[in-house]
């Protein structure tokens, strides 16, 4: 019985990984290509995106720093909250969240990240440590909500002035921001009661075995998730820049506070949108690029080109470096 239902859940993650997947980043590839054709030019701008990045080396490499610091930034957090459990250098916590990163490529929601996070910890550790890396997590997402609910502030003060205020067009966003909210408050509460939280679940039936792996989140204090948060803060700045970079680099015009915002807003898109895979999470980084940031730019390839950078350099590259110390560990273990 056990062994079919296994059988049933591999059929079921390859069906997700290999047909639904790839559908859904053909669907939203063939939306944004139809807006694409609908821009003035669109074969020149495209031609343009290729020729910029020659010209603009300094702020290439820039986007590249950044992102160096981004995965030392996210290094902290987790050395940070894997404190109470294990005390690990931040070289071993930087190759952590890469490993991380590789396995989160792969899989739905960026779920693998639990898991790869754990080959750099000792083994009796290892369990209790998805709990610490949702504190990160959970950290992260409660900046990009927060973020995310001032952009779509924004762009309804926006909308709201080229709509002059008909309320049809507003109804939708005015109810996403009442969830975002709703959202906000209670994540913040669940983050800062995290004791509390714990103590509830003590009280569930069948759930002692469980108890070892979420006990440690009792010793979180109010000033150590603080820390955290604010880590996840200066993250977020740096996705921003990044994004403002880039933006200069394919001649997208905007501003650097429309920028802000707009890219708060797609970042708070993809945090919401469940993505099956590497494939489906670039297709929705696109479609609320366009959809977003074409409210203050019409240059739709040089949005495109800049979010496919983006991808490639804060995903792609630190996954491709994670494969590499993923490896690494594996062959020093079955040496031993």
């Amino acid at each position: 019985m056990w062994s079919q239902l296994l059988i049933n859940r591999k059929n079921i993650k390859l069906i997700l990984n290999y047909v639904i997947g790839p559908l859904v980043f053909c669907i939203l590839v063939f939306s944004i290509y139809k807006q694409l054709l609908q821009q003035p030019d669109w074969a020149d701008s495209l031609k343009r995106v290729w020729v910029v990045p020659k010209n603009a080396a300094g702020e290439l490499l820039l986007v590249l720093l950044l992102m160096a610091i981004n995965w030392a930034l996210e290094a902290r957090k987790w050395q940070l909250a894997l404190a109470p459990v294990q005390q690990a250098s931040f070289i071993t916590c930087y190759k952590a969240v890469l490993s991380g990163a590789t396995m989160a490529f792969f899989t739905p929601n960026r779920t693998g990240e639990y898991f790869g996070r754990m080959v750099h910890i000792r083994k009796e550790n290892r369990w209790r440590s998805i709990g610490l890396t949702m504190v990160c997590s959970m950290a992260q997402l409660l900046i990009t909500l927060l973020a995310g609910e001032g952009g779509l502030l924004y762009l309804r003060q926006k909308i709201a002035y080229d709509l002059n205020n008909e309320a049809s067009g507003l109804f939708w966003l005015n109810i996403l921001m009442g969830g975002v909210a709703a959202g906000i408050i209670f994540l913040t509460i669940f983050y800062f009661r995290l004791a509390w939280v714990v103590g509830r679940v003590r009280k569930m039936p069948k759930i002692e075995k469980w108890l070892d792996y979420i006990r440690v989140l009792e010793s979180f204090k109010a000033t150590i998730l603080l820390r955290i948060l604010s880590l996840s803060g200066a993250r977020f700045l740096v996705f921003i820049a990044q994004y403002y970079l880039l933006f200069r680099v394919f001649e997208v015009e905007i501003g650097w506070w429309q920028s802000f915002w707009s890219v708060s807003a797609v970042f708070l898109v993809m945090a919401i949108a469940p993505s099956i895979g590497a494939l489906t999470e670039l297709g929705i980084r696109w479609k609320a690029s366009v959809e977003i940031i074409q409210v203050f730019s019409g240059n739709l390839a040089g949005i495109l080109a800049a979010s496919l950078s983006i991808w490639i350099i804060n995903l792609v590259i630190p996954a491709l470096l994670g494969s590499l110390l993923i490896m690494r560990v594996k062959l020093f273990s079955n040496n031993a």
